[in-house]
């Protein structure tokens, strides 16, 4: 079954422009080629369409583009209908024409003048989608129509040409500006650190000499659970000989398991009392105990075998072949690397803000890539609460997935948001243009063509920026493939008739 779905309209323009810059000397004919520019969105699709004035008994051709919001690409399938709404309750509704993917061509016929609306009706396998487009007007007499369309010409201003053709080709997106809650945003350097969970310290259960066989191991050699990794043995040593230890380990096991059985066995006749029996089972136990570790930690030739506690990779190695190693001494670190801290250090004037961290901002060093808390399924873990006499910054901890190949021990940007009680106007980063010192954003007159405009910038939070000047909310900017929109500007060419398709 479809799911049907109808989205109320959320932006509406219509407004009218000619083809191109006429010369002085245009005939009749050219004057009558000012088009309806229609814009409408919905949850779903972006929908831009060029019309011919609605004129009562006259064909009128509408040439529609849509726009998936998701990845602003064409659809691919899907067929559309549209139907003109009258306020006399008359109704003309037509299969559009697919021309290619995204743009569908339409011809509908008034019957009658007056107020009205357009319905865009998208069909696809999965759902019914709908774009309602008010304030439309059907006119009595071509006159009327097309003298409403000059009226209604926009002024062409510092605007750029970028059809939707262009934009599918490239990563593009747009957005409608509005205000939100923007708090104050801390700017610091961080470093990544591995997690405690996630790292495990490989000691020498007793000593010996290292010995590497076969593959080796080195700092970044991806390890499993239980693998070998190297053999430590006695080497001949007179003390700590493993040969030795465990052939006494041996021996004791076996006699005191001997002892607790025989005592075992006289205790059901009372010939020894309890008091024995008990500490006859705690040597056996003790004896049990040595013998099972060394039995479980050797090889058959008496060597004892350093296996892999967990499944990740060798983050450090402490010992080097042929050396030797007390019990106890740290022979190498095995990290997974999954779960990260990002540790940041800051002045002591922030500690009475710390309290407010909403979120946070990360920026890979030498690179473009920013990943939000919320991208890394992060949290704050704490904040020092007070500074040291050596140190007098203040810690500031971040707990995240490392599903993003951050690296530990690098250094990252920050940008700690801070809980905020005034509303902003932000853009994303990607969507200013900068140029000496100063600061541009695209804003959209239609989906296709974009007016680039001055604004005066405030404080940023690594992913988005603060708007002081030059742009009100309810408008709509680019905010991906700006840079783009610029190179087209720079070739200085417009389409001057528009779409041929």
């Amino acid at each position: 079954m479809q799911l049907y779905r109808f989205f109320p309209l959320l932006f509406i323009t219509i407004t009218l422009a000619s083809c191109a810059h006429k010369p002085h000397n245009v005939t009749e004919e050219e004057l009558h080629e000012e088009k309806l520019l229609i814009t409408a969105y919905n949850s779903d699709y972006e929908l831009f369409a060029e019309a011919d004035p609605f004129i009562t008994g006259h064909q009128s051709s509408i040439l529609a583009h849509f726009t998936r919001l998701e990845d602003f690409k064409p659809p691919e399938e899907g067929s559309v209908t549209v139907s003109l709404r009258q306020d006399n309750d008359k109704t003309v509704s037509v299969a559009a024409e697919r021309v290619s993917d995204g743009i569908y061509r339409v011809s509908l016929q008034p019957s009658a003048t007056g107020a009205g609306s357009l319905l865009f009706e998208i069909r696809t396998a999965e759902e019914v989608s709908q774009l309602i487009v008010a304030g439309i007007t059907v006119y009595g007499n071509e006159e009327e129509g097309h003298h409403a369309a000059e009226e209604a010409v926009p002024a062409g201003g510092n605007a750029v040409l970028f059809t939707k053709e262009q934009s599918w080709k490239v990563g593009f997106a747009t957005e409608e500006v509005k205000a939100a809650l923007f708090g104050e945003t801390i700017r610091t350097v961080a470093q990544v650190e591995p997690s405690q969970s996630d790292e495990k310290v490989v000691v020498a259960k007793a000593g010996g000499l290292v010995l590497f066989t076969g593959r080796e191991i080195v700092p970044g050699t991806v390890v499993q659970t239980g693998q070998s990794l190297f053999s430590m043995v006695d080497g001949g040593l007179a003390d700590n000989n493993m040969d030795v230890r465990y052939a006494g380990a041996v021996t004791e096991y076996n006699r005191a398991k001997a002892e607790y059985d025989r005592k075992k066995e006289l205790a059901k006749e009372r010939i020894v009392s309890e008091r024995e029996l008990l500490e006859s089972e705690a040597a056996y136990r003790q004896a049990e105990a040595v013998y099972t570790n060394l039995r479980k930690n050797l090889s058959s030739g008496g060597s004892q075998v350093i296996r892999s506690p967990m499944t990740g990779f060798v983050k450090q190695l402490f010992v080097r072949n042929g050396e030797f190693a007390e019990a106890g001494q740290a022979l190498l670190v095995v990290s997974q690397n999954r779960d990260l801290l990002i540790r940041a250090e800051l002045q002591p004037r922030y500690f009475h803000q710390l309290g407010s961290i909403t979120t946070a901002n990360i920026k890979v060093m030498h690179s473009d890539q920013t990943y939000s808390l919320e991208d890394l399924k992060g949290r704050v873990i704490s904040y020092g609460k007070s500074a040291g006499l050596d140190n007098p910054l203040i810690p500031v901890v971040f707990q995240v997935e490392n599903n993003e190949g951050l690296l530990p021990g690098s250094f990252v940007e920050m940008f700690i948001k801070l809980q905020g009680s005034n509303e902003a106007i932000t853009v994303p980063d990607e969507a200013l243009i900068e140029e000496m010192g100063a600061y541009f954003l695209y804003v959209q007159v239609t989906p296709e063509l974009f007016e680039k405009r001055a604004v005066r910038i405030g404080h940023s939070d690594g992913l988005r920026t603060e708007i002081v000047e030059g742009l009100s909310a309810g408008e709509r900017v680019v905010s991906r493939g700006a840079i783009m929109v610029k190179l087209s500007q720079s070739t200085g060419q417009l389409d001057a008739h528009g779409h041929g398709h």
